[in-house]
């Protein structure tokens, strides 16, 4: 029983044990399908305690063992807490170790020096009864994880060494979460801004209505993530509750970017694709195409134009277009998940609207990039490079968990949860859009292709990353 699990990760053992060592690792490790939230961080790895929740709330207290810590080499956890310790015998040891192998997924070969170069062999070693069909897939994705966290990382030191000050509004949603445990395993320092009373040196009160003058002194950067969920029924409350939240905010934040001495060079906001409007056709959408009607698009125009006194004051902007992201977590994989394992899922409608997709972790990438590379400006579409109808969408994620997809959704049924607007808008909204900024920066996504994609978000076989630019024909002038 247990499981040894080991992979080569092109990176020198001392900052593949210091990643490990960062706030924000075992956020970046816990599979996003697993019933699973990290409760709290280990504040250290010789002897500090880790405390994941279970279904129900039930804590399992990971408790670091001092006689099993040798950095960079090892460190050891196990479980700690009771009545699940009476229950399951579980030990995890994880060791790092400098080799000269040749890693299959990587182009050359790496010396063994564990401080200055060379690769590292990541093996996890757990000692429990639990079968290790059932711990592979989890394994096999928290490696996956660092692999791609680790390259995306040493990528950026091609543009600077330096780490970061980030400023992040949002940070405990869903995208700032990822991206804040991201960049902190990366080295950088995040600042979480806050509506409530701050409880560390790592967060900062942030009024939206009325933010503190010193609010971003000393940061380098902002990310600027807050605002009301758009889902929901499109009623005057919630489309008002929808532009409040993102114009005034985004405005007086920018105004303080533009106006703090020793404060930000970047900001950068959140957008949509949205701005497009909810039906081109099969017009393919770049940053250069106009702007469509409707709702969303009227508010997204408005919520970028917003940023104008951070740009007008010498600050780098970029607005991140984002697509329909894909995590289990949330979003709309989050609600099709259930559905199509039960083996009740299936398109939408006819089926031939387009799907603007985009995984969680290469939009977090997206935003990476637009923090470090000084050519990002502007609006960037922050969308894979191959967009799918729904009808295919559906297929997809059905054969992914081996499930028939067999019933439609009838065209009337998100008018029912959605009303006629949010329905139009949102659920059957077609857009095809293509990351025409990305493309031309030889930008590399980590799954370019849906199947890769929702295989590792849902952990399941054939979920290798993609490690060349996999992108749009660029013959192609329309979707089709």
């Amino acid at each position: 029983m247990g499981i040894v699990h080991s992979r080569l990760v092109d990176a020198p053992v001392a900052e593949v044990f210091a990643w490990h060592e960062r706030r924000g690792a075992i956020t970046r490790l816990n599979p996003p399908w697993a019933p699973v939230r990290v409760r709290q961080e280990a504040t250290s790895l010789r002897d500090g305690d880790a405390v994941l929740a279970l279904p129900g709330g039930l804590p399992w207290v990971a408790q670091h063992q001092p006689s099993g810590y040798d950095p960079p080499h090892r460190f050891v956890d196990e479980l700690a807490s009771l009545p699940l310790r009476a229950l399951v015998r579980w030990r995890h040891t994880h060791e790092f170790s400098a080799t000269a192998e040749q890693d299959p997924e990587g182009e050359s070969e790496r010396d063994t020096d564990g401080d200055t170069g060379g690769a590292t062999r990541v093996t996890d070693r757990v000692d429990t009864p639990v079968p290790a069909s059932l711990l592979r897939p989890m394994f096999e994705y928290r490696h996956r994880q660092l692999a791609g966290d680790l390259a995306a990382h040493r990528w950026a030191r091609g543009y600077s060494d330096a780490p970061l000050t980030v400023a992040i509004s949002g940070a405990g949603g869903l995208v700032g979460s990822a991206l804040a445990a991201f960049l902190s395993t990366g080295g950088h320092r995040v600042i979480r801004l806050v509506r409530r009373a701050a409880r560390g040196h790592d967060e900062r009160h942030w009024r939206p209505e009325d933010p503190d003058p010193g609010l971003l002194s000393g940061v380098d950067a902002v990310v600027h993530l807050a605002g009301a969920s758009i889902a929901g029924r499109f009623t005057d409350a919630h489309k008002r509750a929808v532009r409040e939240s993102r114009i005034g905010p985004t405005r007086r934040l920018a105004e303080l970017a533009a106006h703090t001495p020793d404060g930000p060079d970047t900001f950068i906001t959140a957008s949509a694709i949205g701005f497009y409007g909810a039906d081109r056709g099969n017009e393919v959408l770049t940053e250069a195409s106009e702007r469509g009607a409707g709702f969303l698009a009227d508010i997204v125009d408005e919520w970028e134009q917003a940023t104008t006194s951070a740009s007008e004051a010498g600050l780098r902007t970029a607005q991140i277009r984002t697509g329909i992201v894909q995590t289990p977590e949330g979003g709309v994989l989050r609600l099709f998940y259930p559905q199509f394992a039960a083996g009740l899922g299936g398109r939408l409608g006819d089926g031939q609207q387009w799907i603007s997709w985009i995984g969680i972790d290469d939009l977090i990438e997206v935003y990476h990039r637009a923090l470090v590379d000084p050519a990002i400006t502007g609006p960037v579409n922050a969308v894979a490079p191959n967009p799918v109808r729904n009808a295919d969408y559906a297929r997809e994620l059905a054969r992914v968990l081996r499930r028939p997809a067999r019933l439609p959704t009838p065209g009337l049924g998100p008018q029912l949860v959605l009303g006629r607007e949010g329905a139009a808008e949102l659920a059957e909204a077609s857009q095809c859009v293509r990351p025409q900024r990305l493309l031309a920066a030889d930008h590399v996504f980590r799954h370019p292709e849906l199947a890769s994609a929702l295989c590792h978000l849902l952990g399941r076989d054939g979920a290798r990353p993609s490690h060349r630019l996999v992108g749009w024909d660029r013959s192609l002038t329309r979707c089709g």
